[in-house]
């Protein structure tokens, strides 16, 4: 009798012991979600709304507009990312000064483009500034982006992995492969790194700036390139000719004196020939 009733006492604080057991973890789930819904409720009270923007205008002078773009994003706690100045010949033409020298008349074309990063809630301010600085105006948008579900993706991710890891660290999940626990870190800074780069799109707008100018005439006295027109005066030409004349007739002479061996044969020859047919012609015919 006494065995029993030890038996009933003892099965009835085991089940006691269960019930509080399951209901802490009940807990704890609860807790969880209520901190999950948390978070999303923080992420979406607060919208990732990215902007970029363009500009493209043209202006008197690109030079001075871009020094007046580049004090301006720093007047609004900007920054310039990417400032690019080129310049063009679209036609050129060469107009003769003298023998050696030309006046090369070129027009030219310039452009700007400039990248710039400016707190998005200054945007429009910003863009309306820089749209006067022209004579007019060629292109102007903005595009807005809304980025936060991929942001609370991103995020749930990150919350999703962290748990994961703790209870991997405490020994309640077990992974055999070391390579899945390197993998599972790195998509974890790979989530953290894309949801700090919509931060800081959210925080600072992108605007893209391109300016360009009237074609300018430029001037410039070159060398002239054509080999032709570097001649000497005529009549230095003419004692050079009388020079060369002369030196063709010693170079002429010296030939004969190195072939009188055969200027000599030759007359030898002639003149045998010559005595022969005279001789020919004074014989009597019988």
């Amino acid at each position: 009798m006494k065995n029993k009733i030890l038996n009933l006492l003892l099965a009835g604080v085991v089940l006691l012991a269960a019930c509080k057991g399951s209901g802490n973890y009940e807990t704890d789930r609860s807790s969880a979600d209520s901190i999950a819904v948390k978070q999303t409720d923080s992420v979406g009270n607060q919208p990732k709304i990215v902007k970029t923007a363009e500009i493209g205008f043209k202006v008197k002078n690109v030079q001075q507009s871009s020094e007046k773009v580049t004090a301006l994003t720093t007047q609004f706690k900007g920054t310039i990312v990417h400032h690019q100045t080129t310049s063009s010949v679209n036609n050129s033409h060469d107009v003769k000064i003298s023998d050696d020298s030309v006046m090369r008349v070129s027009a030219m074309n310039t452009n700007c483009e400039i990248t710039a990063k400016v707190p998005s809630e200054k945007l429009d301010e910003y863009m309306n500034q820089v749209s006067h600085m022209g004579i007019y105006v060629t292109l102007r948008k903005m595009d807005l982006e809304d980025k936060t579900l991929d942001y609370l993706s991103s995020q749930l991710k990150v919350t999703g992995r962290r748990e994961f890891l703790n209870q991997q660290r405490k020994g309640k999940v077990t992974i055999k492969n070391p390579a899945d626990v390197l993998l599972l870190k790195d998509d974890l800074i790979d989530q953290q790194i894309s949801n700090r780069r919509i931060d800081d799109a959210v925080k600072y707008s992108t605007v893209s700036l391109s300016f360009y100018q009237s074609n300018t005439i430029l001037k410039e006295i070159i060398a002239n390139d054509n080999p032709s027109a570097y001649n000497i005066p005529f009549f230095n030409r003419v004692g050079l000719a009388f020079g060369n004349g002369w030196y063709i007739f010693k170079e002429f002479m010296l030939i004969l004196v190195n072939a009188w061996v055969f200027i000599a044969a030759g007359i030898g020859i002639w003149l045998t020939v010559k005595a022969y047919r005279k001789k020919s012609i004074s014989k009597p015919t019988i």
